[in-house]
């Protein structure tokens, strides 16, 4: 008995140390991630990298399709700010296995809101990279926002509440 305690202890030590290792964590630049070929990419074409995410304060959103509008409050607040392109930006990619619906509709929509909002990078992770990478939450909404040295400074995985909100509208301006 005391060796299988033993063992379950260090598989419980390996698996949170794995996580840390590989997922993201506050006041870190998360491992980079890739998404491109057979795992997805930019709406537009190419591949996208998270190594992209410095020069400016990003707002990274991680949608399941079925949860888009969560967190709609925080996204109409951002549009009514108008940060300046040059010092602030969006990222939306979008958990396509998340979901039921087909993806030549998904593409359809993605091109057509790229296109609405040129501003936004739109990006389709087509087999969860960033789920299994950074350890975001799956089938969900996450909101991820990165300082302009790429180091991440707010997360939040499910519906953001007023003070979620406020708080993120704060390390925004105080980041920019």
């Amino acid at each position: 008995m005391l060796i299988w305690g033993t063992a379950m202890r260090f598989i419980l030590l390996f698996v949170m140390w794995a996580c840390m290792a590989w997922g993201i964590e506050l006041g870190k630049v998360p491992p980079v991630v890739t998404i491109g070929g057979t795992n997805g990419g930019k709406v537009s074409g190419g591949r996208w990298c998270s190594s992209t995410l410095t020069g400016k304060v990003h707002a990274l959103f991680y949608v399941d399709p079925d949860k888009k509008d969560l967190n709609e409050a925080f996204a109409e607040r951002l549009k009514r700010k108008h940060y300046p392109a040059s010092k602030a930006a969006s990222v939306v990619v979008v958990n396509m296995a998340a979901t039921w619906k087909p993806n030549f509709i998904l593409n359809a929509i993605l091109k057509a809101k790229q296109k609405k909002y040129p501003r936004a990078l739109y990006v389709k992770d087509l087999h969860k990279v960033m789920v299994k990478k950074w350890h975001l939450a799956d089938d969900d909404y996450n909101v991820l926002l990165f300082d302009k040295k790429g180091k991440l400074i707010f997360k939040k995985a499910g519906k953001m509440s007023k003070a979620d909100m406020d708080r993120a509208i704060a390390l925004i301006e105080k980041n920019l």
